[in-house]
Formats: C-alpha cells, structure tokens, sequence
C-alpha cells in the first residue's frame, strides 16, 4: 500500500509541474483581478464626486466562508463573508476596492493586510484579508 502511495504521489508531482515551475494549489487557485483606485473629481456644482479607474492587475484567491460562524454573523449583520489570499508582495488596505476579471464581481476590503501574513521565511508566499462583496462603487 504504501507504494502505491509513493507511486501517486511521484504521478501528482509530474503532473504539478508546469513549464519547469511547480505550481501549487494556491498558485492554481489564484485568479486575475483588478484594484480600482478612486480619485476626486470636480463636479459642476463646486464640489467633488469620486471617480474610480482600473488599477494594477494582481492574482489573488478568493474563497466564499460558509462556516456555521460565518452564517450567525452575517444574521447579526457582519458582511466579510470572503477570504481573499495574495502574494505578500500585494497589501490590500482596510476599505480598498477591487474586481474579480472573469464576472466584473466587485469587492471590498474590510480588514487590514498587514495583520495577517506569512513571514519572510517560510516558503508559502502570502498574505490574507477578509471581504465583502458589494453591488456598486460609492459615489
């Protein structure tokens, strides 16, 4: 038994392999989205308006929470529902924007990127926050 095991594993990481780099399941599960930067605007009326464009492209994962606890909080109100995984190399900031590419699915960040990632050490590479999903952009 155990060698087959060991057989499969040899199988799993042949086929892991792509191009000569290793993929793993977080790299495979990583999907294109777009950070939206929001600018201020002139309104014709003497005030301001914000105005979003499309930022920088990044590769994050997004997974939906559908943990009993996730279910009581959204009853009491709570709405980051979403974990959102990236490089460490990508901070994304308490209120910031963002869409998934594939669907146009809007997002909104309500943590803080700095409070959880993994250290410089280790050999997994990323950093998490938690989300909301959101219909329109505020004005």
């Amino acid at each position: 038994m155990a060698k087959c095991i060991c057989l499969s594993l040899e199988a799993l990481e042949k086929t892991a392999i792509k191009g000569g780099n290793y993929m793993s399941l977080l790299e495979n599960a990583m999907e294109k989205c777009i950070y939206l930067e929001k600018t201020k605007v002139l309104d014709n009326y003497g005030g301001y308006t914000n105005s979003w464009r499309e930022g920088v492209e990044f590769k994050c994962a997004i997974t939906f929470d559908t943990s009993m606890q996730a279910r009581v909080a959204e009853k009491q109100g709570v709405t980051s529902r979403y974990t959102v995984t990236t490089p460490r190399s990508m901070t994304l900031q308490y209120n910031d924007y963002f869409k998934r590419d594939r669907d146009s699915k809007l997002f909104r960040v309500t943590s803080d990127g700095d409070d959880s990632y993994t250290p410089a050490s280790a050999s997994l590479d990323m950093r998490q926050v938690t989300c909301e999903e959101v219909i329109t952009l505020p004005v």
